[in-house]
C-alpha cells in the first residue's frame, strides 16, 4: 500500500485537459512501440470513428491504474466516456508513466486515478449503448478493469447501454497498452466519441 502514500495527482491543461500522475520514482516516457505478447478486445464495441494510435507502458512496467475523461449529461447530445488513461509502474514501484490512446474533445477528467491494491490490469469490460436509431448515441458510456488476484474497478462513467462480457485475461504479467477508437465532432450531427477499446498484454 505505500506507493499510495506516494503519488501526488495533478491536473495539467494544454490541448485540453490531462491527468498527470507522478511518483517519487523515475518518470519514463510513453512509447508508441513496444513487443506485446497477446491483444484483449471486447465485443460489444461500437463501430463509429477511426482507431487511433496504440500507446504503451514504458519499458518494464505495465498498468496498475487507471482514470477516465467523462462528459455526464449534456441535454441536447449526450457522449458519455471519451478517454482513458493508463498509469503504468515497473514491478519495484522506482519508475512510472501515464499512457492515452486518442481521446474525445468532451466532458473532463475525474480528479482521482483507481489503482490496483495488488499486482497490475489483467483484463476489461465494457458499459456500451447500442444504436438509438434517431434518438441521441452515447456509445461506451463506462469501463471495468479487473486486477492481479481478483480485485475490480468501476470507472466512473455513465448510467446508459449495458455491460458487455469482459475480455479475456492476459496471460503475461499484465496490461501494458492501449488503442481507442473516436468518432470526431460531428458539427450538427451526433456525437458518440469513444466507441471501443484495445488493450494489449505484455510479460
Amino acid at each position: 500500500m505505500h506507493h499510495f502514500i506516494s503519488i501526488v495527482f495533478s491536473l495539467l491543461i494544454f490541448t485540453g485537459l490531462h491527468v498527470s500522475v507522478q511518483s517519487t520514482g523515475r518518470r519514463l516516457e510513453r512509447s508508441s512501440e513496444r513487443h506485446f505478447r497477446s491483444s484483449l478486445t471486447v465485443s460489444n464495441g461500437m463501430h463509429w470513428g477511426s482507431w487511433g494510435r496504440s500507446e504503451f507502458c514504458p519499458d518494464g512496467t505495465y498498468a496498475k491504474g487507471f482514470n477516465v475523461k467523462v462528459e455526464r449529461y449534456d441535454y441536447f447530445d449526450n457522449t458519455a466516456l471519451n478517454a482513458i488513461y493508463l498509469f503504468c509502474e515497473s514491478k519495484s514501484e522506482d519508475a512510472s508513466g501515464t499512457i492515452g490512446s486518442d481521446e474525445g474533445s468532451f466532458g473532463q477528467w475525474i480528479d482521482y486515478v483507481q489503482m490496483c491494491p495488488k499486482g497490475f490490469l489483467t483484463a476489461f469490460q465494457l458499459k456500451v449503448e447500442s444504436s438509438q436509431g434517431i434518438d441521441d448515441d452515447t456509445a461506451v458510456n463506462n469501463i471495468r478493469f479487473t486486477c492481479s488476484g481478483g480485485h475490480e474497478m468501476v470507472g466512473e462513467g455513465t448510467t446508459w447501454g449495458q455491460w458487455g462480457k469482459w475480455s479475456p485475461t492476459c496471460e503475461g504479467t499484465g496490461i501494458c497498452g492501449i488503442r481507442t477508437r473516436i468518432e470526431e465532432p460531428q458539427g450538427f450531427g451526433d456525437d458518440t466519441a469513444l466507441n471501443d477499446v484495445i488493450m494489449y498484454c505484455c510479460d
